[in-house]
């Protein structure tokens, strides 16, 4: 037990972090904490998080006062409920897109009295804490992943359940329910986002999405977003070119 700094942030109104990558190995995880991020975003459904290493993985947050959140691939209770016995302290579930879904991943989340988490154990973040099961829900994080056309149909009905954190708005598979595959970053497909993103502001509720494009922060939290995904593959591609061109300017 040891909080949840990207849960607390949000409650609190702040805007918050998250980084990930093509790696998401402990050592990764370890190097990125002294970076300032929020949290850790271990990629699940189109990467390569494993049951044996959520572990060490979570246990590396934890060494840099970072949120651990695990996307999973669906919203099969009993993934979300292992994923959180194994110490992820946050949870990220992709395409939901009815309210039943959503109170499905809250139902597994949560220990009574909100939900049903199964209470056989409590993980490694339960040792030595016989209050655990009281306590674990404060700082538990659940974000729903919205996606597709049909989830902004029946947004209305999904921002009304409660105990959801963060609802994350996803520009790539919205793009692609759109019609237009990779094309997150058109015109049609932004506006959508940034009216989602408002939609669910003036619900009351904390709305996230991808933070690539720096030129767009300011847009996005002016439209309620409070929580940013941040992929440093790009950063290093973008050193990567600056140093090989420094290179090649000086030995020409």
């Amino acid at each position: 037990m040891r909080g949840n700094r990207i849960k607390q942030k949000l409650q609190a109104g702040a805007v918050t972090l998250a980084i990930t990558g093509h790696s998401i190995s402990s050592d990764t995880i370890d190097f990125c904490g002294q970076l300032g991020f929020d949290g850790f975003w271990i990629e699940g459904e189109h990467g390569s998080a494993a049951w044996e290493h959520l572990g060490d993985q979570t246990r590396a947050c934890d060494l840099w006062g970072m949120t651990s959140i695990l996307r999973v691939h669906d919203h099969e209770p009993g993934r979300i409920t292992r994923a959180l016995d194994l110490g992820v302290n946050g949870i990220a579930v992709p395409h939901v897109n009815t309210r039943q879904q959503a109170e499905q991943v809250v139902n597994a989340a949560y220990y009574a009295p909100i939900g049903t988490r199964g209470a056989y154990g409590s993980g490694r973040r339960g040792y030595g804490d016989p209050e655990y099961l009281h306590k674990v829900n404060d700082e538990t994080l659940v974000i729903l992943l919205i996606e597709e056309v049909a989830a902004l149909q029946q947004l209305d009905e999904i921002l009304a359940v409660p105990q959801v954190d963060l609802f994350f708005v996803a520009p790539s598979d919205l793009a692609q329910s759109m019609g237009y595959l990779g094309g997150r970053n058109r015109p049609e497909v932004q506006q959508v986002v940034l009216e989602t993103l408002h939609r669910i502001g003036a619900a009351g509720r904390v709305a996230g999405t991808v933070g690539y494009d720096e030129a767009m922060l300011e847009t996005y939290i002016a439209r309620g977003a409070r929580f940013f995904l941040i992929n440093y593959d790009a950063w290093i591609k973008q050193g990567a070119g600056r140093y090989l061109q420094t290179v090649a300017e000086v030995t020409r």
